[in-house]
This record gives C-alpha cells, sequence and structure tokens, in this order.
C-alpha cells in the first residue's frame, strides 16, 4: 500500500476500506496541462484537506474534467518531500466524533511546483498557466501573515522595499513573483481572473488585494510597469472575492499513522521542514467543514456548490466571517487554549470533560455572544454553536492541543472578544454584565507570566507581543500582595484587546479577576470555578 500512481493499483486499498479514485487521472491531468482552470497557492495540510477533496468532487460527478495546479511559494521542501514523492496523491483521514474514520485518496492536484525563479521549468509553466484565458481562479491558503507587506512599525519589509525598486524578474517576495505572474497574463491578453484567498482572516480577499495593487502601484511609480497594469487590478476584469474558510486539519498524528501502518499503509512517517512545517503523505482532518465565497468570478468558476460551498454576496460572507470568529468557534478555542495550558491540558477535546471550562465556553458563546451577532441566513449562528461545543470540539480523534492554539493569541484577543465588546456598545447593551470575556482577558495576563495553576513554570506559545506583555506584567508573581496600577499600561493597550478597557469600564473586572487568579496555586480553577 504505497501511494504513488502504480500503488494505487492494488485491490489491497479497498480490501482495507479506503476509497481509491474513481476517474481517469491521466485524462484529467491532460486536460489540466492543456486547459487549466485553477491555480493554488500554498500547498499545506488545509488545501490537501479541504479544496482538493471539494474539486474532486466535481470530478467525480463529471462536473468538471480539470484538476488543480499547485504552488508553492514559501517552503519549497513540501513539493519535494511530499508532492514529488506521493505523485501529487493525498490519503485524506477523517476522524468523526462518532470513532469512525474514512479513508479518501485525493487525486485532483495535477501539478505541483515551487514558485521561484531559481526552479526554470516550474516557472516557465506558472507563466504558461497564467498567460491561459482559460483560467478562471487562483486561490490561496499561504496564512494571514503572507499577505503583509509592512512590519508593526507600519514599515515596508526590506525584501519588499527591493522589490519595488527591482520590479518584475527579481522578486524576493512571493507576493511580487505572483503580480509579475499576473503581468504576463495582463501582457497577454489581458483575460479576466479571480484571486480568491481561503486563509482563515477577516476581510481576506481585501489583503490581498491591497498587497497586489501596492505592488504593481510602487512598480508604476518607479518606471518599471505601464500604468494600464495597474488600471487591470483595478477593474473589474480582476476581482478578489472574500471568503470564511473552517475545517480543522492538525499536524499528522502519530496514532493516526499507526492506524494506517497496522492496514499495511507504508508511508507514513512525518515531514518537518527546515522551515518547521510538519506534513506528511496524509491529512488527519475533522469531519465539519464550511468554505463561503463571495460569487464574483469575471472569467468563470469551478461549479464548487455541488460539493457544498455556499456561493454568497460580500455582506454574507462578511457576516458569516464575523459569527464564525467573533463569536461561535475562534473565541471557544482561545478560551480553551489559554486556561489548557494554565490547567495542564495537552488535548482541546479532553477539556470539554472538564464542567468548569465547558461552562465557560458556554457562557461566552450563548449568553454573552449570541445576543450580538448578526445572523448571516445561510448558516444559524446557534446551530453553529451546538456543532461546535457537542460534536467538534469534543472530538476525541482530532489531536488538536491548546499550547498550538495559544500561538499569536495577542493578536486574537482583540477580535475574538473586542469585536462582542464593540457591539454591546454600539448597541446601547450594558457592558457591566459582561463577566465571562473579562475572564478571559484575566486568564491571558495570568498564561503570559509563564506559570501554570500549579505553580510550575511552562513556555508559553510563540507571540510576537509575549516580551511586551511580560514586561508589563514583571512586578507580579504568585501571592502578590502590592498595587495593581501597574497593570493600566497593557489594559488600555487597544491593539491587544481591540478597545481601552479603561474607557469602556471593564478594566476594574479584569483586575479583579487577576488578582484572584495569582492568589496561589490553585487560584486560577478557584476563580473560574465561582463562577458558576
Amino acid at each position: 500500500m504505497k501511494l504513488t500512481n502504480e500503488g494505487l493499483k492494488c485491490s489491497c486499498w479497498a480490501e482495507k476500506g479506503y476509497k481509491n479514485l474513481s476517474y481517469d487521472r491521466a485524462q484529467i491531468r491532460e486536460n489540466t496541462k492543456k486547459d487549466p482552470i485553477w491555480v493554488h497557492f500554498g500547498a499545506g495540510n488545509i488545501f490537501r484537506g479541504f479544496p482538493a477533496r471539494l474539486q474532486q468532487g466535481l470530478i467525480e460527478k463529471g462536473l468538471s474534467d480539470k484538476g488543480i495546479v499547485v504552488g508553492e511559494g514559501f517552503d519549497y521542501e513540501i513539493i519535494s518531500d511530499i508532492y514529488n514523492k506521493y505523485d501529487n496523491l493525498t490519503l485524506l483521514v477523517t476522524l468523526k466524533a462518532n470513532g469512525s474514520i474514512d479513508k479518501e485518496i485525493v487525486g485532483s492536484v495535477t501539478e505541483a511546483y515551487a514558485c521561484d525563479y531559481q526552479f526554470e521549468d516550474a516557472w516557465k509553466r506558472f507563466i504558461e498557466v497564467f498567460e491561459n484565458p482559460s483560467l478562471q481562479m487562483v486561490s490561496f491558503t499561504i496564512t494571514e501573515k503572507g499577505y503583509g507587506l509592512k512590519n508593526p512599525q507600519g514599515e515596508y519589509f526590506a525584501p519588499y522595499v527591493a522589490d519595488f525598486q527591482n520590479g518584475p524578474g527579481m522578486g524576493k517576495m512571493f507576493l511580487s513573483r505572483l503580480t509579475e505572474l499576473l503581468l504576463f497574463r495582463f501582457r497577454k491578453n489581458a483575460a479576466p481572473l479571480a484571486f480568491v484567498s481561503m486563509d482563515n482572516c477577516s476581510h481576506n480577499g481585501e489583503k490581498l488585494e491591497l498587497a497586489l495593487a501596492t505592488i504593481a502601484s510602487e512598480w508604476v511609480k518607479n518606471g518599471l510597469v505601464e500604468k494600464e497594469f495597474l488600471d487591470y487590478i483595478n477593474s473589474k476584469n480582476v476581482s478578489f472575492p472574500w471568503s470564511m474558510i473552517d475545517k480543522i486539519t492538525p499536524r499528522p498524528d502519530a496514532s493516526v499513522a499507526a492506524m494506517l501502518k497496522a492496514d499495511g499503509f507504508e508511508d507514513t512517517e512525518p515531514v518537518i521542514t527546515s522551515k518547521n512545517t510538519y506534513i506528511a503523505s496524509f491529512v488527519n482532518a475533522e469531519e465539519a467543514e464550511y468554505l463561503v465565497i463571495e460569487d464574483d468570478f469575471p472569467n468563470g468558476r469551478p461549479a464548487l456548490e455541488n460539493s457544498g460551498v455556499y456561493f454568497t454576496d460580500r455582506d454574507t460572507v462578511n457576516n458569516v466571517e464575523k459569527m464564525k470568529v467573533c463569536t461561535c468557534l475562534n473565541p471557544l478555542h482561545t478560551v480553551l487554549a489559554v486556561f489548557g495550558c494554565l490547567l495542564g491540558y495537552n488535548l482541546i477535546a479532553n477539556e470539554m470533560k472538564d464542567e468548569d471550562l465547558v461552562k465557560l465556553v458556554k457562557e461566552i458563546g450563548y449568553v454573552e455572544g449570541l445576543p450580538v451577532v448578526v445572523n448571516p441566513g445561510i448558516i444559524d449562528p446557534k446551530a453553529f454553536i451546538d456543532q461546535v461545543l457537542n460534536v467538534r470540539i469534543p472530538n476525541p480523534f482530532m489531536p488538536d492541543t491548546p499550547q498550538r492554539i495559544a500561538t499569536d493569541t495577542s493578536q486574537k484577543l482583540g477580535i475574538r472578544f473586542g469585536e462582542t465588546i464593540k457591539a454591546y456598545i454600539a448597541q446601547g447593551m450594558d457592558i457591566k454584565k459582561l463577566r465571562y470575556i473579562p475572564v478571559v482577558f484575566a486568564g491571558w495576563l495570568r498564561y503570559c507570566l509563564a506559570i501554570d495553576d500549579e505553580g510550575n513554570a511552562f513556555t508559553p506559545s510563540s507571540d510576537p507581543l509575549l516580551s511586551y506583555a511580560q514586561e508589563e506584567l514583571k512586578a507580579f508573581s504568585l501571592g502578590y500582595e502590592g498595587s495593581f496600577e501597574s497593570l493600566k499600561g497593557i489594559l488600555s493597550n487597544e491593539k491587544i484587546f481591540g478597545v481601552n478597557l479603561y474607557e469602556v469600564g471593564l478594566a476594574d473586572t479584569v483586575v479583579d479577576y487577576f488578582k484572584k487568579m495569582i492568589a496561589g496555586p490553585g487560584a486560577i480553577r478557584k476563580t473560574i470555578h465561582e463562577l458558576n
């Protein structure tokens, strides 16, 4: 049982309960080579476990005869060590909350390359694909950081400054090379095209559009490309639909690898690249998935509504994204991440057996969050939270950790909780009634002390503001009984909390909870237990 084109010919796959390919992959590859319709950049697990399978669904139903051309602009070892090694195939392992497991081979990727000049043949192929008027969609899962041109001080990163000055053919950064590929299309035929960010960040299409337009604008300013190219990007012929994606695809899990190995599947060894990407021949993923996309495709698109994608207008996408990110999923994950680390958990699912934590996330979701959620219409907010809390997070087969989710928490609090506070203020609701969101803020301050509830030191997950927070909190330790005035600096930081907690009237509540949580060992548990 080897994951290669030749290996798929073995009858053992079906005998072991694996869903094998049901279509002529060689013909799909040939069709795609001639008239590509979809390029995807960002070759990691979320793409392999979600969009790639969506297109396979269309192929299986006879609704498409094309696959996906994949590019990777950051971690080239993913292409060499995973895509090339396994003939662009993926084994998708869906871990269901009821204990059952689906194992499906995904073969919709027909070509995969590193997107860099040093790979000459690959670069020529990307130019060929972008120049082909058949291309309808370029999609992305490159993470939110991938769209940033500036550092936290608002200055352009040095490689982008160089790219602005050097222009096409000299791009150090992936987005510069992407803009150059679009330039090839413009100069060849100026055919329409949609750029679809599928990354898990607010207004993702807007971020992508701003990045490409900025690069093109700098090139025009420096006399490196014609002004008409920027006009083309800003025209209706090039669209940047917004989207909301939701599916958990954690790192390859050792227990999943062991199950596959027991079946006789040989390719279970994970790869950890030099850029710290964890990836394997297989992707383990939860069953639940949502993809909502603004229906703005000037050159047509794959009929992905037949694979479960919601196509709608921008306002609805925005409302779905806010529903998920600000209330129904992401805030609940952040709560479990922060308190999971403090209370000694190493699996998110196990936290849902803790009555105190379950009560906490339910109060934040149902009681404090739902009253200000705008119902997007296509997905019911309460039903979404029900699924999150009753099915998705408790799933014992989802090997996700609070430590992973706690990464970059300072960048998340303002969106995941600050937006709810702003909604309370905008709607004239009594903000003093909020009890549980302030507990989360206090919990994060306590987390930044890097001491768990038993008094043991731990290493916090990476966070760009961790050093800042720890400097602001350096006066505090377990058993501290002095003044808490020094908290004013951090609690008034709108970049962290989305609001100045003193100005909105919540700072004193946060301080009170923080005082309780640093009283000594066991104080965190006591504080959240007494809330109930």
